[in-house]
C-alpha cells in the first residue's frame, strides 16, 4: 500500500522577496520523511488572500495532508487562518479554547491580551488546535490542512505536536553510492537500474571536488532488501 502523500505551503511576502530565508521546508520534509509520509509538492506564495485560497483548495484536493506555514501571526497581513476558513467555506471567529491558552500565557509574561494578540485566537469553525509549546499560540487543522507559525522554532514544536496524529507508512530510506565518474558515462547504466527497479526512486547529483568529476547516486525506497540488491547492481554495473 502507498504511503501517505503531502504538500507544503509556504506563505509570505517576506520569503518570496529574499528577506527572509526559509528553513520550515527541510525540516518537514526529514520528519514525514521519518513518519512514512511522501512529501511531493512544496509551493511558496505571497500574502494574498486569493492566492492563498486557491493554492489551499487545490492541494488539499491533490494530496492526503497540506502543511502551511506563516501567516498565523498578530498582525494585519497575518491573513492565513481566514484564507484557509474561505477555502473551506467556514466561518472564523475568536475562539474560547484558544483565547483561553493566550490569555494563561500573556497572564504568566505580564503582557496584556489585546486585540491584535486576540487575533491569534481566530480559528475556523469544526478545526482542531495544534499545541504551541513555544508562544502558546495554537495552529490548527482543519480537514487535511495543518495550519502553523512561520517562525522555524514554533513551526519545529507544532510539527512536533502534529505528526503522532498522522498516520503513515513505511519509512523512506536512502542510500548512497559514491561514482568517481561523469554523468555521461553512467547514464545508461542508471537509465537500465531504474527499469529493473521501478519500485526504487535513483537520483544523480553530480559533485566537482579538486578537479575531479563525478556523481553521488541516490538510491530511496522502503524496502532494505531491494535498495542493497540495487546498490549492489549498480557498483558491478559499473566495474563492468
Amino acid at each position: 500500500m502507498p504511503n501517505p502523500t503531502a504538500a507544503m505551503l509556504v506563505i509570505g511576502d517576506e520569503i518570496l522577496s529574499g528577506r527572509t530565508r526559509d528553513a520550515n521546508m527541510h525540516h518537514l520534509a526529514g520528519e514525514l520523511t521519518l513518519r512514512g509520509i511522501d512529501l511531493r509538492e512544496v509551493r511558496v506564495i505571497s500574502d494574498d488572500r486569493d492566492a492563498i485560497i486557491e493554492a489551499v483548495r487545490a492541494l488539499s484536493e491533490r494530496y492526503d495532508h497540506v502543511v502551511t506555514s506563516g501567516g498565523i501571526g498578530p498582525t494585519h497581513d497575518d491573513i492565513t487562518a481566514e484564507c484557509v476558513a474561505a477555502a473551506f467555506d467556514r466561518p472564523i471567529g475568536i475562539r474560547d479554547d484558544a483565547r483561553a491558552i493566550l490569555a494563561a500565557h500573556y497572564a504568566e509574561t505580564g503582557k496584556e491580551l489585546n486585540a491584535a494578540r486576540l487575533r491569534m485566537a481566530r480559528i475556523p469553525d469544526g478545526a482542531c488546535l495544534i499545541e504551541n509549546p513555544v508562544s502558546a499560540a495554537p495552529g490548527f487543522s482543519l480537514g487535511n490542512v495543518h495550519v502553523m507559525a512561520g517562525v522555524p522554532s514554533i513551526f519545529q514544536a507544532m510539527v512536533a505536536s502534529l505528526l503522532p496524529s498522522l498516520t503513515g507508512g513505511a519509512p523512506l530510506l536512502s542510500e548512497t553510492v559514491r561514482v568517481e565518474r561523469g554523468e555521461g558515462d553512467i547514464a545508461e547504466a542508471l537509465s537500465e537500474l531504474a527499469e529493473a527497479f521501478p519500485d526504487l526512486a535513483i537520483g544523480s547529483y553530480p559533485f566537482q571536488e579538486k578537479g575531479l568529476h563525478g556523481s553521488n547516486v541516490v538510491l530511496r525506497g522502503t524496502d532494505p532488501a531491494r535498495l542493497s540488491d540495487a546498490c549492489a547492481r549498480l557498483r558491478s554495473d559499473l566495474a563492468a
